[in-house]
């Protein structure tokens, strides 16, 4: 199953079943989990908002009927209270608990929404992953984490500078409401459940998911530079040292070049020693 994941991000953009990816970012944590209960879980609520919603229906009108049905019937909300919990990040556990984070419940709405006709897409933004939808009136923006409530330009502004502060522009938000790829939104489930795992040292499943990470984003260097760092701490000294030289050879000017140079003559050292 973890070969199969690694073969789906690996793949072309147009050929990733989002649903299917994401549910098989548990299966480092959660062996011989099976799939296809939870896609069909998602069919089936797709399924039964369809029979609620006119064949006229607008956008609009189909958009406060996924809310309706996600967030107050089936009673989908954000886990506050254990924001940092892996199974807020494991597709399979966020429908059976109907608990999640922005972009685990994000991924829950764009699936269930598309099955009922919604043109609904990722975004990227900073801080708080969210959905937009073309309207007739322009483009909506969704916050899933907050039961699917609409965000207007002034909502967008204030949460942009709780971030990053500084004057927000009209502009600048509106740079970062760009769709995010499939790939863009399994990133970042994986780097959630990345840094969770490096805070609790729990490095092996940390390994696992940034294996992941590279097999979906090769070309960022600073990820083969952290696996190296991983390596490193669970004594794969072989691969510690490959995943450096690939960072310094593709990212010869970062700034930490020096601080790697210095870990790779550590890892020769501690290699040495053990021979």
């Amino acid at each position: 199953m973890e070969q199969r994941l690694r073969e789906i991000v690996s793949g072309r953009e147009e050929d990733i079943d989002l649903a299917e990816a994401a549910l098989l970012i548990a299966v480092h944590a959660c062996p011989g989990l099976d799939i296809a209960p939870h896609l069909a879980k998602l069919d089936e609520f797709g399924a039964a908002l369809k029979t609620r919603i006119p064949g006229e229906a607008t956008v609009s009108e189909r958009i406060a009927a996924l809310n309706q049905y996600l967030f107050r019937d089936l009673g989908f909300a954000p886990n506050t209270e254990d924001y940092y919990d892996p199974r807020n990040s494991f597709l399979h556990d966020v429908l059976e608990r109907r608990l999640g984070i922005p972009i685990s419940l994000s991924v829950v709405y764009i699936e269930v929404g598309q099955r009922v006709g919604l043109p609904l897409q990722g975004v990227s933004f900073p801080g708080h992953f969210l959905v937009k939808c073309q309207v007739d009136e322009g483009m909506v923006v969704l916050d899933p984490y907050s039961g699917g409530l609409s965000l207007g330009l002034a909502d967008l502004q204030k949460r942009l500078r709780e971030v990053q502060g500084g004057e927000v522009s009209r502009a600048i938000v509106s740079g970062l409401l760009v769709a995010a790829g499939k790939k863009d939104i399994l990133l970042r489930m994986l780097r959630n459940l990345k840094a969770i795992y490096l805070k609790e040292q729990e490095l092996d499943k940390a390994l696992a998911v940034m294996d992941v990470i590279i097999a979906t984003a090769p070309a960022q260097a600073l990820e083969w530079r952290d696996r190296g760092i991983v390596h490193q701490e669970l004594e794969c000294f072989r691969a510690a040292l490959e995943d450096f030289q690939h960072y310094i050879k593709h990212a010869p000017d970062g700034e930490d070049v020096a601080e790697i140079r210095r870990r790779m003559i550590g890892v020769r050292e501690q290699a040495a020693r053990l021979n």
